[in-house]
Order: structure tokens, then C-alpha cells, then sequence
């Protein structure tokens, strides 16, 4: 598949999504349309990393960012948040190697660390977006940031754990912090799924 430096909207993103703070890496890799708005990216992001999309969230792209702008920030003396339904990333992550955080739920604080690795050409009948890769299970919702997340999987792993019980009861037996499946990733993106044309080279 052709590669290009930067992007125009027909064209398409592979980046790669990471969990910061957790070890190891939490990660998904990504093919995305570049005329994704940053509303849009959010909810494949949800669906790639297993998110349940219940709490607010935040793209920082350099010094801006983006989200549902509250007109009461200007009042407070806030920076004003720009919209993430007209932020298209072709516009806002030009090149290979932009780089932005999306933060999902401000009280767990889960930051993301999202690279523009390549800029294709989309293949053609080929569906976008869709996960080639990745590692590990994300974690639950409402675990308490990267340090409950890892208190957590310490509990259940231990039956020594005073919360072992508790932990195991809340969670089911059947998480698995390893696991990951592309193909299951890609079920759960189907209903995003956009056919693209294939676009030539000039």
C-alpha cells in the first residue's frame, strides 16, 4: 500500500493508540479516514479500546483543545474549547508523526497517546476504520485510574488479596488482562465502517 507524508481528506490514517501509564503498553494499531472528524475518532476509539463511552472526554492536539465547547468558559477565564464535530484530523494532524492525547473521563483520567504513523491511499472495497493490531485487554470502567487499574490486577490474582473476592465478584472470572482480538475489535467497528475508493496517485 502506497504511503504519503501528509493527507487529504479521501485518504487514509494509520495511528496508533496507546494507554499511557500502563505496563506493559496497552495499544491499539488503526487504519482511520483522514476526514474523521475528532467527534468521530472518539467513538472508534471507544469501541477499540472497550470503552462504554459513559463519561466526558477531551482531544489536546499542540496548545488547543477540543471537545464540546461550554459557553461558560470564556466566563470563568478558561480556554475556550474548540468543537471536536468540525475538527476533521486531515485539518488538525497534517502530517506522519502528529501527535495528540484523548482523554476519556476526567475523574479515572485515562490518557491516550494517539501518532499519525503513515498517511495511505485507501484500497479499494476495502472498509475503514478497522484495527491491525494490538495488545492487552483495556481496563474496566470506574477502576481508578492507572493505579487502580493495576491494584486490581493485583487483587484478583492474588487470593491472598483482601479484595481478592470482591475484585473477582465485581469483574466476573473470565477477564483476562492479556487477551486481545483483533477480530473482536473489528466486529465491534463494523457498524462505523465506510467503503472507500481508491484514489490515485497524481
Amino acid at each position: 500500500m502506497p504511503t504519503k507524508k501528509t493527507a487529504s481528506p479521501q485518504e487514509i490514517y494509520q495511528i496508533k493508540v496507546t494507554l499511557l501509564g500502563t505496563r506493559p503498553p496497552i495499544w491499539r494499531r488503526l487504519l482511520v479516514p483522514a476526514n474523521l472528524t475528532l467527534e468521530q475518532l472518539h467513538d472508534v476509539l471507544q469501541l477499540a479500546m472497550g470503552w462504554e463511552d459513559c463519561h466526558m472526554h477531551d482531544f489536546r492536539i499542540g496548545q488547543k483543545r477540543f471537545g464540546t465547547p461550554d459557553p461558560d468558559e470564556g466566563l470563568m477565564g478558561l480556554p475556550s474549547t474548540a468543537s471536536e464535530r468540525t475538527a476533521r484530523l486531515f485539518n488538525v494532524m497534517r502530517k506522519v508523526g502528529a501527535k495528540a492525547v484523548y482523554t476519556y473521563d476526567f475523574g479515572d483520567g485515562w490518557e491516550h497517546g494517539i501518532a499519525v504513523e503513515k498517511v495511505l491511499l485507501p484500497e479499494a472495497g476495502h472498509a475503514y476504520p478497522i484495527c491491525v493490531d494490538g495488545k492487552r485487554h483495556g481496563p474496566p470502567e470506574d477502576c481508578g485510574g492507572v493505579p487502580g487499574f493495576y491494584n486490581l490486577l493485583e487483587a484478583i490474582s492474588n487470593p491472598e488479596h483482601d479484595e481478592h473476592e470482591e475484585m473477582r465478584d465485581w469483574l466476573g472470572d473470565d477477564f483476562d488482562p492479556d487477551a486481545f482480538s483483533v477480530d473482536e475489535v473489528n466486529r465491534q467497528l463494523a457498524p462505523l465502517h465506510r467503503r472507500r475508493t481508491k484514489v490515485e496517485p497524481t
